[in-house]
């Protein structure tokens, strides 16, 4: 996936030192670490965040559930660097080095060893419908039988943008560029059933976002 740059509607890191700083990830750390902790495989294993943009969040999940082992990506290349940074900081001995994948390519998901826990939060809105669907492919590929994938992010449902917020921000972002926005939860569903993932649960979360919880399926 190409650096994207963004829309001014959208969050942008902010530079402290060695490490990046967005204030969305900052707002919305804990409530992504009380939902990992409901939905996570309770016997933990091998856990791979996609997109982990400034390495915020990773330390808040690493911390949380520290039975798992944390693989931080990023492909943006000038974010692994901070991401180190925030995993040194907080003295984490169960996060790897953040590694280079752009999760919306074809064929990282057969190079992984199998996932127990796969995260994404905040990207497929910013993506092309093509790009989100490949990240979902891929995502499936990676986890092991019975591992989890976690999706959480602005959705429209149902074919509605359900707030004038949600309204503002998708035209901004097509105004951006008419390839991405907003993905519906009905296409979620769709696109991540053909893949042999199972929708566990949907769950609204704060500020209008949706969270979506999908198991892999036994061969």
């Amino acid at each position: 996936m190409p650096v994207r740059s963004v829309p001014g509607t959208a969050s942008i890191a902010n530079s402290d030192g060695g490490k990046l700083f967005a204030p969305s990830a900052e707002r919305n750390q804990e409530v992504l670490c009380d939902l990992l902790e409901q939905v996570a495989p309770a016997s933990g294993g091998a856990a791979l965040e996609l997109a982990s943009g400034t390495g915020q969040h990773v330390t808040g999940y690493a911390a949380r559930l520290p039975q798992f082992s944390w693989q931080p990506t990023e492909a943006d290349l000038s974010r692994l660097q901070s991401i180190d940074a925030y995993v040194a900081e907080a003295e984490l001995n169960n996060v790897r080095p953040a590694e280079t994948l752009d999760a919306t390519s074809a064929g990282w998901g057969a190079a992984q060893d199998p996932k127990d826990l796969i995260v994404l939060s905040n990207l497929l809105h910013l993506i092309s419908t093509a790009e989100a669907q490949c990240l979902i492919r891929e995502a499936a590929h990676a986890l092991a039988p019975g591992g989890r994938l976690v999706l959480y992010g602005p959705f429209s449902r149902g074919g509605e943008l359900t707030s004038p917020g949600d309204e503002r921000f998708h035209a901004s972002l097509q105004a951006h560029d008419p390839k991405i926005g907003y993905k519906d939860d009905f296409d979620i569903l769709d696109w991540a059933e053909t893949k042999g993932l199972t929708p566990v649960q949907v769950i609204e979360m704060p500020a209008n976002n949706l969270a979506f919880v999908f198991s892999k399926d036994a061969p």
